[in-house]
Parts: C-alpha cells; structure tokens; sequence
C-alpha cells in the first residue's frame, strides 16, 4: 500500500557550520515569537530562517518571509552551508531525550513517502485540521519547493521485522550524532544499501500509514501536488512533488510518548460556573481529591492511566483547591449529545466528550469559531496553576490516548477533535530537508 522510498536528503555541511544544536530547531508550530527571535540569534544559519521565518511591517506579495526563505535557502546551497547527499538514502534517527525522570529513546525512519488522497486509506488521518496553518504550509512550499520538517507518521512494525532490521545498521557509523543544551541527543545513519532499502519498503509496503503529528503539513503537500500536476504537461506520478518527507515510527516503539493536551477555559459567566456543577452530576460520579494530600498526584495519575476503555477526567477550578475526579454513569445520555456520525469508540473518548458534551453543550462554547477562551497545556501541574492564578477558570485534565486507539480511529476511518494528542518531543526541523525539484 505505501510507497515508501530513499531521497537524496540535504543536509547540513558539519565542516563550515560546526554544532548542529545551534542550527536544527523546533516545527513551526510550537515557535512562539521569542523562541523565533531566540533562534534567529542563536546562529546566522539558523533553521527557522527557512522554517518559520521573521515577518517584517513592510512585507508585500514579492517581499515576505516565504521569499525570504527561498532566497536564503538558494544562498546557504550555493554557499555548501547545505549540500545534498550524492547517494539516496533512507535516514535512521535515534531521538533521544528525558520524560518525567527517565531516559526515551524514539527511533524513526526518515523517507520520502508517495502522496495518497485520502479516501484511498493508503495514508490515515487520525485527527481534524485548521485551515491557517494549510495555508502557511502551503505558501512555503510554494517558495522553498522542499520540505523543511517530516511528518511523524506510524507503522506496526509485524513480528519486528523492521527493527531486526535496523539493529544490524546502527553498528555502523552515524553520519550525525550531536546533543542539545536541552539534554536531548540526536544520532543519524544514512541507509544506502540496495537489499537493506528493499527489505524496508517491503515490510512498509503491504501497510496503512497512521498520521501522528502534520496533518496540515500532509493536507498542504496534497494541495501542492494537485496544483502542481494541474499546471504540468505531462505528469509521471514520480515527480518530486507527488511525495512528501516522512519520519516513520513503529507504534510500539517504547519511545512513543504521547501527552494529553488538557483543556484551560476562561471568559465564563458566574452564571455557566453556579448551575455547571449540577448538570455534570446528571451524567457523571463525582468525587473530590484535595490536592493539599501527599499522593493527590499520584492518586491523580492512577485515575487518568486507568483501563483503557474507561472514560476518565479531572475537572479543576469548581470545588476551591480540590480536584473533582469524573466518572460516567449515564453513557446512553452522553452518546445522543455527540454528532451523530462518529464512531461509537469516537464517542467514548475523553477528549470528545469534554469537547462536545461539556465545552460544546453544558457550556454553550463554539469551539469551530475558537478564540481566546480555550487554551492547552500538556501538563497536568502548570494546567491546575494557571487556575490557581487565574489566568483560567476551569482545567479539564484528560488522560493520555494510546497509539493503538489512535489507529483503531484512524482504521474506523474517523477522525479525533483538534488538539486530541501531543506526541513528545516534537522531531526537530534541520536534520534533513527533502527538495522536491
């Protein structure tokens, strides 16, 4: 099913950069303005000069940061700043990093991947999209005529075939290896042998692949290519632009971490705050925890990582310093205030139920419209204290969605609410930069 293939990756010349930590950088979507502006100043050679470029007051529609991208883009390659591999490759990345104490290591394979319309199931989405984002995405495909970041994508690795596989290749010598101020530590071999690139598209071949994080960037290169092919004489299917870089993941890899992105709402009447309380109890069992306990968190934990089929969420900012644990007990009437045309395990997500039955119905909130009364946090503590500074109101605290709910989703050929999982830490943009010529 996917077509899974080597590239001619462009990488960073490590004799005139010198520390590649100074030049790979976060994906544009988690760039705050200071970062952006951190980054800019970290290195002249900074990545996010292509990734996420400085916005100017006088930009116009031949002078912004997507021009400017390009134009730096063409100098850093003409300068050997950025020099394209001579032989095609499919990249092995080792990510390593820390999470609450403890050392992670996510493996993935770096490849282009051929781009699929949807509705061919070849390529899986698991999760809904914003339109602005698409449109960034695609103006800098438009200027730069690369990929600048992969999209993280997942595979189930059968009877570990793959990893057998890639065992035997990191005995070899990495082409990168490099770690951040951060802690992190990135390691990268370039695979280039026939049989061993063989033996991966095979094993990919016979599989759907599970969109984990870019979907905009995903739905921005299927725009590109449908332009693209429109204007072209003849298309061979094999261009450059009917493919998009992928770093692909096996779902079982044990350095899949996924965070949930809790929920923070503000801008609430005391009206919605006063009867708010009573209409939870007519679906949920509520019970209190006060956080001034020694094991609050844990206890907390233990909750939100329960049995995998039952609905679990900590509601924050209604009972002073205590936390009110939620627990269904009227799912017939929850079912018939979800839109009807989801999947019965779309409806039992606790991510869709405090979107749609609590923010959307109790609530009265448009979450399609958006705004400045939602924001996320990804974790539990900084979510509970900005209530307890009132920047928010109330915190609605999930429990993390498992990479096998994520395919049985996309496999059910549904899709979970916006802002449904946050897969930790973010790949980086520098490593590797696919030009689709």
């Amino acid at each position: 099913m996917a077509d899974v293939c080597p590239f001619h990756g462009v990488r960073y010349n490590q004799t005139l950069v010198g520390d590649l930590a100074a030049v790979i950088c976060p994906p544009y979507d988690i760039i705050t303005p200071q970062m952006q502006r951190e980054l800019y100043q970290r290195s002249e050679y900074n990545f996010v000069r292509l990734e996420f470029g400085l916005e100017s007051p006088g930009d116009t529609a031949a002078e912004n940061k997507y021009t400017r991208a390009a134009a730096t883009l063409e100098q850093w390659l003409g300068q050997g700043i950025l020099r394209a591999d001579e032989t095609p490759a499919i990249y092995l990345h080792d990510h390593y990093f820390t999470h609450q104490g403890r050392e992670y290591k996510r493996r993935g394979l770096i490849a282009r991947v051929k781009l699929e319309e949807w509705d061919k199931r070849i390529i899986r989405p698991h999760e809904g999209t914003l339109k602005e984002p698409k449109g960034d995405r695609l103006n800098l495909l438009h200027a730069l005529r690369a990929n600048t970041s992969p999209i993280l994508a997942l595979f189930d690795d059968q009877g570990q075939r793959i990893s057998s596989l890639l065992a035997d290749q990191e005995r070899n010598q990495p082409v990168i290896s490099f770690s951040t101020a951060d802690g992190e530590r990135h390691e990268l071999w370039a695979l280039t042998e026939a049989e061993v690139i063989s033996q991966i598209r095979r094993s990919l071949a016979d599989q759907p692949l599970y969109i984990a994080d870019g979907h905009h960037r995903y739905e921005s290169a299927l725009a590109y290519r449908r332009e693209r092919r429109a204007s072209a004489a003849a298309a061979s299917g094999d261009e450059g632009f009917d493919f998009v870089m992928m770093t692909l993941v096996d779902l079982a890899d044990p350095g899949l971490i996924i965070l949930p992105p809790h929920r923070l709402v503000r801008g609430l009447p005391e009206s919605a705050l006063d009867g708010l309380l009573s209409r939870l109890k007519t679906l949920f069992e509520i019970e209190e925890l006060a956080l001034s306990l020694p094991d609050a968190w844990q206890r907390l934990d233990d909750l939100l990582a329960g049995e995998a089929n039952q609905v679990r969420l900590a509601l924050f900012g209604l009972a002073g310093e205590n936390l009110l644990l939620l627990k269904p007990h009227n799912l017939e009437a929850i079912s018939q205030m979800m839109p009807a045309f989801h999947s019965e395990l779309y409806q039992r997500l606790d991510v869709s139920i405090v979107d749609h039955v609590i923010l959307e119905k109790l609530l009265g909130l448009n979450l399609d419209r958006g705004g400045s009364f939602l924001a996320y946090s990804y974790d539990r503590v900084d979510a509970v204290n900005k209530v307890l500074a009132q920047e928010y109101q109330l915190a609605w605290l999930l429990s993390p969605v498992k990479a096998r709910v994520i395919k049985a989703i996309a496999d059910a050929g549904d899709r979970m609410p916006r802002k449904s999982t946050y897969f930790y830490p973010k790949l980086p943009s520098g490593l590797i930069l696919y030009r689709l010529g």
